[in-house]
């Protein structure tokens, strides 16, 4: 046998021998798609926008998409985050901030910084404690005051005991004057600091559950009318629940009458409704699009906020969400006019990462990095943050 053979030979055996080898049937390939990806340590992350990515890695699709849908084609959830690329801040030089003050109060609720968390719902989604986990991570980040969902998914015999740190409850207005009523009550006698009503008509369309269809199991994303069903009537046949469209005034003048502690409006993207607020009773205007769950094609609540500052003067203060996802963002809203800041997804993110831990995680990078971007603009109190620290491209 020539040597030349031998070689042809030898090499013809090891390619048969490596394709056996990659044979996806042997014990050796048995597990070819194995995820060698790992999912990161609380301690790794450094930004609130990290959190993200992990809630998402940890929960079921459904239950994620639930929460990062916005109204329709999500022009206005982009627009809320696209709008604090609008405004610049314009840092004052020569200023002493060896000592930067963030206390404040809103309504007779004292604050270690001007920051609470948005009204969200079904926390039972994020995290099997629910929303007591909530309301402890809210407490372990210096008492940071947490607003209960009206859509809460456990009851509030397990919520309240969980901490100590101020409660604020959100109510849906309710058709049934009875059902408001024994709502307030439960409210008030829990401890609530403050009521928010939230007033805008929360979208019911969701260009993002259609596009999953398929991939999702059933849930509050995916559809409910099924072929056969009767024609819709009435609200309904616009997609929107009975509970929505018929809020009126009136409404708000007899929650005022059954509540001894301060009402909020939520949802509030005009001067002209700010002003109502006023007339009707309401102790602060809380600027919302419900993060860009609304209408769509709606402004950003940074962009309306000036105005809504400017129509109120003073008189009552000013909540506002929408978008926030840094402690410069924080600042920028400040600057523009608001008392206080509302955290919604981004604390979501955390509960659903990590659990309470995780949220108060959350909570405490922005606390810091509101600190670090007060100094830098050379802005030591929240007294000394005014319009004069920004300035504005809205588009």
């Amino acid at each position: 046998m020539k040597r030349s053979d031998l070689m042809t030979r030898r090499a013809a055996l090891g390619g048969l021998g490596a394709a056996f080898a990659g044979a996806p049937l042997l014990k050796a390939q048995q597990d070819p798609f194995r995820d060698h990806s790992r999912i990161p340590g609380m301690d790794e992350l450094t930004t609130v926008r990290e959190f993200e990515a992990v809630a998402y890695a940890k929960m079921p699709r459904n239950f994620f998409m639930y929460m990062a849908q916005g109204g329709e084609g999500e022009v206005t959830l982009r627009r809320n985050r696209e709008a604090f690329d609008w405004v610049e801040l314009v840092p004052k030089s020569v200023v002493d901030v060896s000592s930067v003050q963030t206390a404040t109060e809103i309504l007779g609720t004292p604050m270690a910084f001007p920051i609470m968390t948005s009204p969200t719902a079904f926390h039972i989604q994020l995290n099997p404690e629910a929303e007591a986990a909530t309301y402890r991570a809210c407490q372990a980040a210096s008492n940071t005051p947490y607003i209960v969902s009206h859509n809460h998914s456990i009851p509030l015999e397990k919520i309240v005991p969980a901490a100590k740190s101020p409660l604020w409850f959100q109510l849906y207005p309710q058709k049934d004057m009875g059902a408001t009523q024994a709502w307030v009550d439960a409210a008030q006698a829990a401890g609530g600091k403050g009521v928010v009503i939230t007033v805008d008509q929360q979208a019911t369309a969701y260009d993002r559950a259609g596009h999953d269809r398929h991939l999702l199991v059933a849930g509050p994303t995916t559809p409910t009318r099924r072929a056969g069903d009767a024609p819709a009537t009435g609200a309904r046949a616009y997609g929107v629940p009975e509970g929505r469209l018929w809020y009126t005034w009136k409404y708000a003048d007899q929650v005022k009458a059954m509540l001894k502690v301060p009402m909020i409006a939520k949802g509030i993207l005009t001067g002209e409704d700010a002003k109502l607020c006023i007339e009707h009773g309401f102790d602060a205007i809380y600027v919302s699009n419900h993060g860009g769950r609304s209408v769509d094609y709606g402004p950003s609540t940074l962009e309306v906020l000036p105005e809504i500052v400017d129509a109120v003067q003073g008189r009552i203060p000013i909540m506002f969400d929408s978008g926030i996802r840094s402690g410069s963002d924080i600042l920028k809203a400040l600057a523009l006019g608001a008392n206080v800041v509302c955290v919604g997804r981004a604390h979501r993110w955390g509960l659903a990462a990590y659990g309470a831990p995780g949220l108060q995680r959350v909570l405490e990078i922005l606390q810091a990095e509101l600190v670090a971007a007060m100094a830098q603009s050379g802005r030591p109190t929240l007294a000394s943050i005014d319009r004069t620290l920004v300035k504005t491209h809205f588009r």
